[in-house]
């Protein structure tokens, strides 16, 4: 006997059938459409004995298990932190928040902050900032200045409702004085300041932990080849080993810090440099591994790095969406080179940039700061989800921090990946780059099921 179920939802059928002879495994799906049609929309599905000869099937083998998953989420920058702390009230934010980090919302589990200023502050600041031609190489006047009115009250109501919600810090640039160009755009890090530098990290991975804030990592440069944003600094691959084995490690090391130490953070299009770090063999063991954006290259490179030190860890830690750009088209792209190409190619983390923005994309930097990057959130008379809110919600909600990558196989115009989590859920996240309907099978093990895949769409199917 074979019962037969079928219904429509926003104008896709959905067929699925159940037999006698096979135990019932329920898969859910949930879509996200190009024409916004379908919002990180809940679909529920049976167990399906239909024929499916005819059909792409992508093929789940969770004993084939690849790297752990520390996370998928946000940059938490300045200005984001400054808009939800000002814009908002409590009560707004309470629930917003427990939309964005409780497990029974969208359950982002990773945020970057910046180390000082980032470009989308409203301005300029470090922690240790003096009047020009001072210098305090004894770091006697460091404290964490403007974090202290916006971005750690709001990081204290984050880790209210997700205490264990992991946190990168990325420096954009060191106090001016360090320099050599004395100013916060461009310039490289002075040699007689390398070891005030790296008790300038010691001092704010120890500040945080005062305020109740662990930092589970740093990388040591945001975009070390890019001169161009402010604030912003040069670091060359010599400049960092150096760097790392001679101040930054010894010093991590003295202080007893278990924060990792993460090298490069910039784009796919030079692979050696973070190679380059690695092959230092002093450096070496004080790193956990690279980071990674895709402004540029191609995310392949990240299995570079990786082939190059299978010991050492890959992160994806920022890619942004414009206020100019296509919902369609950003949802495609983003999803296919980030959520499932970073994470097919090793990386731990996906990061969007950045977590939210006003509606003219303020605030940011003058003269280097980026004035149309939206957030995945618009903080105005209303808050607006935008198109990374849904690139990384069809992750963080089903793939938590510590579940791990399996097996599925590469079907054309599916681009897909797959993961475990620590309850033994399978998650599988899937693209349709079709401009048609494509009906889909996943088969894992015993069990497989009748998929419909929504023109240019993306679906997160989970099952236990």
């Amino acid at each position: 006997m074979k019962l037969g179920l079928a219904f429509l939802v926003s104008g896709v059928l959905l067929i699925a059938c159940e037999t006698q002879e096979t135990k019932t495994v329920q898969f859910e799906q949930w879509v996200t459409t190009a024409d916004k049609l379908m919002l990180l929309e809940k679909v529920t599905l049976p167990y399906s004995s239909g024929d499916t000869s005819t059909v792409a099937v992508i093929s789940i083998d969770s004993t084939k298990q690849f790297q752990s998953i520390d996370g998928f989420g946000y940059a938490l920058t300045g200005g984001s932190a400054m808009l939800l702390h000002t814009k908002l009230t409590k009560a707004q934010r309470d629930s917003l928040f427990k939309e964005l980090f409780h497990s029974s919302g969208i359950g982002i589990s990773y945020l970057r902050v910046s180390i000082g200023a980032s470009d989308l502050d409203e301005f300029v600041f470090s922690y240790d900032d003096l009047p020009n031609g001072k210098t305090d190489p004894a770091l006697s006047t460091f404290n964490l200045s403007y974090d202290t009115l916006h971005l750690i009250p709001i990081l204290k109501e984050i880790l209210s409702i997700n205490p264990n919600i992991k946190l990168m810090g990325s420096p954009w640039s060191p106090p001016v004085w360090m320099k050599t160009n004395q100013n916060a755009k461009g310039g490289s890090l002075k040699p007689e300041f390398y070891n005030a530098y790296a008790r300038y990290f010691v001092k704010y991975i120890q500040a945080m932990a005062k305020e109740g804030i662990a930092l589970d990592a740093i990388t040591l440069q945001n975009e070390p080849e890019n001169p161009n944003n402010t604030p912003s600094l040069l670091m060359t691959a010599e400049e960092q080993a150096l760097f790392v084995k001679k101040n930054l490690g010894p010093a991590f090391m003295e202080a007893n810090l278990s924060t990792k130490i993460i090298v490069f953070d910039h784009n796919c299009d030079h692979p050696e440099y973070p190679i380059a770090v690695l092959n230092d063999a002093e450096a070496n063991p004080f790193i956990d591994g690279s980071a990674f954006h895709l402004y540029l290259g191609e995310i392949e490179a990240l299995s570079q790095v990786h082939d190059a030190d299978p010991t050492k860890n890959i992160y994806f830690t920022e890619q942004w969406t414009s206020g100019k750009g296509d919902f369609g088209g950003d949802l495609q792209w983003h999803t296919k080179n980030l959520i499932i190409g970073a994470a097919r190619n090793w990386s731990r983390t996906v990061l969007e940039w950045n977590l939210a923005a006003d509606q003219n994309f303020n605030p940011h930097t003058e003269n280097g700061g980026c004035d149309i990057c939206q957030g995945a959130l618009t903080i105005g008379d209303t808050i607006t989800r935008n198109v990374s809110y849904y690139i990384i919600a069809h992750a963080s909600k089903f793939v938590p921090s510590g579940s791990t990558r399996i097996e599925s196989s590469v079907v054309q115009s599916l681009p897909n990946v797959a993961f475990i989590t620590p309850q033994g859920k399978k998650a599988l996240i899937v693209m349709n780059e079709s401009d048609t309907v494509k009906p889909l099978v996943v088969q894992h093990h015993n069990n497989k099921t009748n998929h419909s895949l929504p023109a240019l769409s993306v679906s997160t199917i989970v099952w236990k």
